[in-house]
This record gives C-alpha cells, structure tokens and sequence, in this order.
C-alpha cells in the first residue's frame, strides 16, 4: 500500500486558501454586502467633457508630447528664457518665458488662441518654470494645458526636431 506523501502540502496550500478567502471577506466585507443587496454604486462618466480644466496643468510623457508633435495637435511652448531658448529647443516651439508673461501674454495670443491645447516645457524635471507658466496660462483663459515634465533636456537626448536661435 502506498502512501501519499503530497497530502500534507495539498492540505497546506487548502488552509492557505481558505484562509486568504476568508481575510478577504472579512476585509471587503462592506462592498460585498453593499454589491448583494444591489446598493453598490457604479461609477458614472460624464457625458460631456468639462471645457475647464481646472487651475493645475495635467503633466505629459515623452512618448505623449511626441505624439501630439507629429499629429501638429498642440502648440509647443518653452517656459525658459529667452538665451537658453537660443540654445537649443523644441523646433516649432513658441517662446514665452515665465517672466515675460505679463508683457509678452498679448503677443502670444495672437499667435495661440485660447482654444488651443498647450504644451509647456521647460529644463527637466527639477524645473517648475513649466508648471507656474502652465497655472497662470490657465488662469489667462486657456482651457487645455499640459506640463512636459521630461522637458528640452529629454526631448533633445531623444533625438527628437530640435532648431537653434532666438525667439
């Protein structure tokens, strides 16, 4: 006669089993009980999407910006001044330094209406130039956008179109 000798590992990984159901029961036990009485509420989208986007700028990836590039389905806008735009940027891009914003906002609507999606750089990561731009853009009527995080220094390592000259 010969003896089983799985049965203990089979019976070990049953406990186990049973006592992970059992924890999560008793840790969701709110949204079960909520989900079989039928009182479980489900997320609803909205229908028509919102023409504000609220006082933050969403912020992008690389591949996103690229893409928004290629299909020409935003306007490119470099936060730095106007020396380190000279350097190098994102060929196409509109220049608006941060601290020109004020004397420069009428300028750059007639080139950007306030319809138009934006996308605003500036020199990476530890730059928030890009971000404050992007806020007081949005408070200045714009209604889409965005913040490239990555900014010139990860489009350029990419070896995306970058153009050299002054504003």
């Amino acid at each position: 006669m010969k003896t089983n000798r799985n049965l203990p590992v089979i019976a070990e990984m049953t406990l186990i089993l049973l006592l992970a159901t059992l924890v999560g029961i008793v840790w969701n036990h709110r949204l079960l009980s909520d989900a079989w009485s039928g009182k479980a509420v489900l997320a609803t989208q909205k229908s028509v999407p919102s023409t504000q986007q609220g006082t933050t700028p969403l912020p992008l990836g690389l591949m996103q910006v690229k893409e928004l590039y290629d299909r020409k389905e935003a306007l490119i806008v470099d936060a730095r001044d106007n020396p380190s735009f000279a350097a190098g940027h994102i060929k196409g891009a509109l220049s608006l330094p941060l601290g020109e914003l004020d004397a420069g906002l009428a300028a750059f609507r007639a080139k950007a209406p306030p319809t138009a999606t934006l996308v605003v750089y500036c020199n990476g990561f530890n730059c928030h130039d890009s971000m404050e731009l992007g806020s007081r853009l949005l408070g200045a009527g714009y209604r889409k956008v965005f913040v490239f995080l990555g900014g010139y220094p990860e489009w350029r390592d990419a070896g995306y179109p970058i153009a050299e000259g002054p504003p």
